[in-house]
């Protein structure tokens, strides 16, 4: 029990934590109603802003960080869309501006994109992540800390499944 007790946030240590993410103001994402967060820390398992200013914190600490674009989802590039046919959509595919979409990458990755226009024959894609450009503000409350085993540590992450996948499963390259 004493490990636990003097335990702060370093690399190979999983935090659980609890935290509410403000936007422009408003809360986009919260864990109230729901478990804490468990993630490896030194693994880029979270956003690298918040990752470093995590470092030192022990279990009952709360931290309000505030994580510029550059070290969250970039900042927003006017150059990062695409134009793709809508013969390349399935027929019965709801084309929506505003709808968000999976697509692959040519190196296999999945990212999301956001349909921003189409006419009769083209898609316009924003490929920018939705929160790119934004400055997020973390309010962070260390629920539980304790040190990764040798099978987390190896794979870089908690649990067998890839946490970016809807299926769990990382055979389809989306990590």
């Amino acid at each position: 029990m004493a490990e636990k007790e003097n335990l702060q946030i370093a690399d190979n240590v999983v935090v659980s934590m609890d935290y509410n993410l403000t936007v422009d103001s408003e809360i986009i994402d919260t864990t109230d109603h729901s478990e804490p967060i468990q993630f490896i820390q030194g693994h880029g398992n979270i956003i690298p802003g918040l990752e470093k200013e995590l470092h030192g914190l022990k279990i009952g600490d709360n931290k309000k960080v505030i994580v510029q674009p550059a070290e969250a989802y970039g900042e927003f590039d006017e150059n990062a869309f695409t134009d793709v046919s809508k013969d390349q959509f399935p027929a019965d595919f709801e084309i929506r501006p505003g709808g968000e979409i999976r697509v692959r990458t040519v190196s296999g990755q999945f990212i999301s994109a956001i349909i921003e226009s189409a006419d009769d024959e083209m898609v316009k894609l924003n490929l920018n992540h939705p929160l790119a450009g934004k400055e997020l503000l973390f309010d962070a409350k260390i629920v539980n800390l304790r040190t990764a085993t040798e099978e987390e540590i190896s794979n870089g992450r908690l649990g067998g499944g890839c946490s970016s996948c809807s299926g769990g499963d990382c055979n389809s390259g989306c990590c």
